[in-house]
């Protein structure tokens, strides 16, 4: 192995401040892995680092990537779990504090002190990556690992929709903003019974639009959808939206949207400022619940529901490549002409 390898560096705040550079091969400590990234996942994250404007702290200069999986390659003298030549996934929570409330309670997502790959400590869009033996976990041998590195954005749903959302069956659910996570937020609302499932977006959304109809959208609009809300069932609204749009903006349709004594999931970032009043939250007695993140039980269950073909990620993986076309992946997924892209750091 040699000492050094390419890794996709981002080493500023400003925009475009994104690229290959020669990176050292890390040390592993004595409950480290060191994994052979085998495919990593381009997040919507990843596009904002790329393009500025975050609205969290990034450690520069930090290698991106924090939806993964690989080979071990070497395992620390403390590692219990794990052994050379295994093939695993990993979370996102690369640093936590053991000792938190939140990590005992099993809600690490939630230690304020939490630092995650790409971020906070170098991520997977690299050859090889360091890894706590706590975020590990095992995948079935004939799971591809290019289905396997979108376990962490399938978690991200999953943990929004099935865990902190109330979607029954027969609710009409509208999800705003057809990007990766709203996609497959729309493909948790779809398994949880929606009985009216509506998917909006932007014009610009046409071909991640026609994705959400894959996935088992009823309806897909463009734009406002107050219109076609109003004239579905009673007219009073839908008892579920799921914001996932990465801009302030979204609440304000949310809340027209939404039914009184209905739930608003939010789990799009949005760093503006909103400009508008929520008071439609209190006249509505409407849930607006957050959701950031997941926990091991949530990856567990998704990585049974990929490896079964419950949840199905053909319709939103559109390329595989590899790692030095990074920059034309990042492109076509900012513009909707991919929804996830896959990088393959070996090839």
């Amino acid at each position: 192995m040699s000492a050094t390898m390419p890794g996709l560096v981002n080493y500023a705040l400003a925009p475009r401040s994104v690229e290959l550079r020669e990176v050292k091969v890390p040390t592993i400590g004595p409950k480290d892995i060191l994994l052979k990234v085998e495919a990593v996942s381009i997040c919507g994250s990843d596009l904002h680092q790329w393009l500025g404007g975050i609205s969290w702290k990034v450690n520069y200069p930090c290698i991106l990537g924090h939806e993964f999986g690989g080979t071990i390659v070497q395992a620390g003298p403390e590692v219990k779990r794990f052994k050379e030549g295994d093939r695993v996934v990993s979370e996102t929570a690369a640093v936590i504090d053991e000792h938190s409330p939140y990590t005992r309670r099993g809600l690490y997502n939630l230690d304020p002190n939490r630092l995650g790959f790409g971020y906070g400590v170098d991520g997977a869009m690299t050859q090889y990556v360091k890894v706590s033996e706590r975020c590990l976990h095992s995948i079935p041998r004939d799971l591809a690992f290019e289905r396997a590195a979108l376990t962490e954005p399938c978690s991200v749903a999953y943990n929004a929709v099935c865990v902190n959302g109330r979607v029954r069956p027969g609710d009409h659910v509208l999800v705003i903003g057809p990007g990766p996570i709203g996609l497959l937020c729309a493909l948790m609302a779809k398994l949880s019974g929606a009985g009216n499932l509506i998917v909006s977006g932007l014009p610009a959304d046409r071909q991640r639009l026609s994705v959400a109809r894959e996935v088992g959208a009823h309806a897909t609009l463009e734009g406002d959808v107050w219109p076609y809300i109003k004239d579905l069932g009673d007219g009073y609204g839908v008892d579920v939206v799921i914001d996932a749009t990465g801009v302030s903006a979204s609440l304000q349709a949310a809340m027209q949207a939404v039914r009184p004594g209905g739930q608003i999931i939010k789990v799009g970032w949005g760093p503006q400022p909103m400009g508008y009043s929520i008071d439609p939250l209190v006249q509505k007695a409407v849930t607006l619940q957050g959701s950031f993140s997941h926990n091991w039980p949530v990856w567990e269950r998704v990585i049974s529901m990929i490896a079964s073909g419950q949840i199905n990620l053909q319709p939103v993986i559109n390329r595989i490549a590899p790692l030095k076309n990074w920059e034309e992946c990042f492109t076509k997924m900012h513009h909707g002409e991919y929804v996830k892209a896959i990088l393959k750091p070996h090839d």
